[in-house]
């Protein structure tokens, strides 16, 4: 019988001790909900998780950045248009931007922010059938090159939690046929597309691959018998944890 992690006591997955030094940020705006569950997805893939607050003039020391779900400032005007003004996201923008190159996730309300904030292209617009939904959801990694996919194997179908209401990814032609054929496409609905958005696009990522967005929520599927059932039982449970560690490799020089 296999014994399962009480609730609240996060235990860490990371062999590599070098992961223990890694920083990854967590940014906190007016309306978030999640930010809890990604710290406590950051450690369980063994790095250390570093609070922000929307309202920060510097990152400080942190090898990374996730922007967690949520409904940012109310989701007025619309998802994320507020947040993109934040002191916080011009810090973000720019480091990403830069020559270091910054890994940024994108979660939901995250990856609505990353649109808004022109780090990615297209926008989120309401589902198509005006509803919110919440659901267990497959999705095929499309590109496993990003910082946050290396862990995945091309064309590896994943079951991560979904729960959205402004999650139907839009974008013109000409971007959508630009997406495709950089492979920018990172993540895509498989079997239902549970919120009408353009081919099937879960999540994508920028040309240099530092910057994703999905709008299903890998940290919530980080711990055996809490996440969803998926179709490798020794990993139930455990498919968003890959988001996490795949960064943590990258920035300690890991290979696949």
């Amino acid at each position: 019988m296999t014994t399962l992690p009480l609730i609240g006591e996060a235990i860490a997955v990371a062999a590599d001790s070098r992961l223990a030094g890694a920083r990854i940020g967590v940014v906190t705006f007016p309306g978030t909900l999640d930010d809890r569950d990604a710290a406590r997805a950051v450690r369980l893939a063994g790095a250390t998780a570093v609070p922000l607050w929307h309202a920060d003039t510097t990152l400080g020391d942190v090898d990374a950045v996730v922007i967690p779900g949520g409904f940012s400032y109310g989701d007025y005007l619309r998802a994320g248009a507020i947040s993109r003004f934040a002191p916080l996201m011009g810090k973000i923008v720019d480091a990403a931007n830069s020559d270091a190159k910054l890994p940024v996730l994108g979660i939901c309300n995250g990856f609505q922010i990353l649109t808004e904030s022109h780090l990615l292209p297209g926008s989120m617009i309401k589902n198509d059938h005006l509803k919110f939904i919440c659901r267990n959801q497959i999705l095929r990694v499309e590109n496993n090159t990003t910082a946050w996919t290396s862990d995945y194997e091309t064309g590896q179908e994943i079951t991560v939690p979904l729960k959205n209401q402004d999650g139907q990814y839009i974008a013109d032609e000409k971007t959508l046929d630009a997406l495709e054929a950089e492979g920018r496409v990172a993540f895509r609905y498989v079997g239902f597309n549970p919120n009408g958005s353009r081919r099937d696009i879960a999540g994508i990522t920028n040309a240099a691959g530092n910057v994703v967005g999905l709008m299903p929520h890998p940290e919530h599927a980080v711990e055996p018998g809490f996440g969803p059932e998926s179709a490798d039982d020794s990993n139930a449970g455990t498919d968003g944890l890959g988001f996490f560690t795949s960064v943590l490799n990258q920035l300690v020089g890991g290979t696949k």
